[in-house]
């Protein structure tokens, strides 16, 4: 059995290591052109970086759908959301409290909560019908097409530099990337969780959602430490923004989904942590140490909790 789990095992690791790569090269050459546009660090972090480090939710969830296997898709959608609020952020918050700008705390804090709201209302009957899938996706297309109307301040040039020639290249050959190593993904995922004897929901809300989310930690802690916190935590809103609406919505158009009924806690839980984060930035706009604490532990429970089951 060791021996027939070592392949699977390290194809899921390599293909974390290609998410990485890929959706890290996206991001560089996307942002480098955003800036050079006059984009906002602000806008910036909740579009451009946002989609860009959610690509791996979008090979993998649309890659598990085209396959039947919807407990991956929404598992990992679902996993991630929780996964970038509880570990990344609260993680971030454990080095110091995270302040933020009152309108990302207010406009995008409610949007958070809102999209979330409406992915577990399209989910509690336990399936995603295409006609549910295009509502969530409608509402995407509304929320960018918002940011745009709103703008922000034009950003100087960054740390990364003007547009460069080889950056439409990077761009193409990290979107590449991605897509391989979600289908790599996907099918190591099916085979490790069948030969263990695991739930693929289980799965799929853990292992793969934490893979697929190894861009936003990566993006947002090297934000943080270049002081561009909108960047950072506007990165993990925006992600789970769209992993919420697009990344479900695009799954459900190509392949209606169903689930295991072990959704409707995770659904629960997702809308508790989305809550607590929303509540957290706007009474003072900040997330605290002990919150970001609050936010680590119980992630690290609902994982055991996971594999228990």
């Amino acid at each position: 059995m060791v021996v027939d789990l070592a392949v699977p095992v390290a194809l899921l690791a390599g293909s974390v290591v290609g998410l990485w790569l890929g959706a890290r090269l996206f991001v560089g050459s996307a942002a480098s052109l955003a800036r050079r546009l006059g984009i906002s660090e602000l806008a910036i972090g909740l579009t451009v970086v946002a989609v860009g480090t959610s690509l791996p939710e979008v090979a993998v969830t649309v890659e598990a759908a085209l396959t039947g296997a919807g407990d991956i898709a929404v598992g990992n959608v679902i996993g991630s959301n929780v996964f970038n609020l509880a570990l990344i952020l609260g993680f971030l918050a454990l080095f110091g409290a995270i302040t933020i700008p009152r309108s990302l705390a207010r406009r995008d804090g409610i949007v958070l909560f809102g999209a979330s709201a409406l992915a577990a209302l399209a989910l509690v009957d336990l399936r995603l019908g295409r006609l549910e899938a295009a509502v969530l996706v409608f509402a995407l297309g509304g929320y960018l097409f918002s940011l745009a109307r709103a703008g922000g301040a034009p950003t100087t040039e960054g740390e990364d530099g003007p547009f460069r020639a080889r950056d439409p290249v990077l761009l193409v050959a990290g979107l590449a990337l991605v897509l391989v190593s979600g289908t790599v993904l996907v099918d190591a995922a099916v085979t490790l969780a069948r030969a263990a004897g695991i739930s693929e929901w289980a799965i799929g809300a853990t292992v793969v959602a934490a893979g697929t989310s190894t861009p936003e930690f990566a993006v947002s802690v090297l934000a943080l430490r270049r002081g561009q916190v909108e960047v950072s935590v506007g990165n993990l809103l925006g992600s789970n923004v769209f992993n919420a609406l697009g990344v479900l919505g695009i799954a459900g158009l190509v392949r209606p989904l169903t689930i295991d009924p072990a959704a409707l806690s995770e659904l629960g839980w997702l809308l508790v942590v989305t809550g607590f984060v929303t509540v957290s930035l706007w009474s003072g706009h900040r997330l605290s140490r002990a919150e970001g604490g609050a936010l680590v532990g119980s992630e690290l429970a609902r994982w055991a909790l996971g594999f228990l089951r």
